[in-house]
């Protein structure tokens, strides 16, 4: 094959994974309820995976904090093999039993708790192991895996699965397998974030400004939303302390920081009750 061969061929296998996830919004959905719900009252969502797949799920929990102002605690990812398996291959790491089993214990997961196991081919033995510890201590367990009738989706609450078929380079689970995994946490974590009052209609509202593009739009939102110049925007986001919905508040009932923080904290800052 030449090169263009290659890409267009997998560019047409690729069209097939939107179709595979269209499939499973049903258990996607169903899966956001269960989260928000446990979020909402003080309980932490744990992505656990190997290889891919775990790596997949400590991105999206990484993106968590920056992008709806939570914090770190809320979402979080484990990978078997833990930092190192970030970017190295940490030799039978997947198979470990007693480190997946460990792995819940050290975050001491309970029963607000959620864990939602990812497996390409739901079989990996250390997120078996971590799932069925969560399961005994009462946590709430979702499985995401690409094979149906696995032991994975067999033993969870919620089982989503995403049949995305023979890979491009057999079992290479990285390419439409990733894909649809990386699809399906997208839905999760922002649909969950929407429930919570994190994004006001389309917008980021809860994001940190930790560099100048996010400051920006951060200042760029309080103008929108606000219905002010982007000159005052920027002027009343420092006033309010970098804070975004509280600077929106400010501008929109031409009130003082303080004012806006308690009027925030009165609907736990839930912005479109305000607006």
């Amino acid at each position: 094959m030449s090169a263009l061969e290659i890409v267009q061929t997998m560019n047409s296998e690729d069209e097939r994974v939107a179709e595979s996830v269209k499939q499973s919004l049903p258990e996607i959905a169903e899966a956001v309820e269960l989260i928000a719900e446990r979020l909402l009252h003080g309980g932490r969502l744990f992505y656990v995976g190997a290889g891919t797949s775990g790596r997949l799920g400590v991105m999206d929990a990484s993106e968590c904090p920056p992008t709806f102002g939570v914090s770190p605690e809320m979402v979080q990812g484990i990978i078997a093999g833990g930092v190192t398996a970030l970017t190295d291959e940490v030799e039978g790491a997947e198979d470990d039993v007693s480190a997946g089993e460990t792995s819940m214990k050290n975050v001491k997961i309970n029963n607000q708790d959620v864990v939602l196991g990812i497996s390409a081919s739901g079989t990996t033995p250390f997120v078996l192991a971590a799932i069925a510890y969560a399961g005994q201590q009462g946590a709430v367990k979702i499985g995401l895996a690409c094979i149906p009738k696995s032991p994975l989706l067999e033993n969870v609450a919620v089982a989503i699965c995403v049949q995305v078929g023979q890979e491009v380079v057999a079992e290479s689970t990285r390419l439409k397998a990733g894909t649809a995994q990386k699809m399906v946490l997208n839905m999760l974590s922002t649909a969950t974030m929407v429930k919570l009052g994190k994004v006001y209609q389309n917008r980021m509202v809860n994001l940190q400004a930790s560099n100048i593009k996010l400051v920006r739009r951060a200042e760029e939102m309080v103008a929108e939303l606000g219905e002010v110049s982007l000159k005052t925007a920027a002027e009343l986001f420092l006033k309010s302390g970098h804070h975004v919905k509280t600077a929106i508040v400010m501008a929109k009932l031409k009130i003082s920081g303080q004012e806006a923080g308690k009027s925030l904290e009165a609907v736990d800052e839930n912005l479109s009750k305000i607006l």
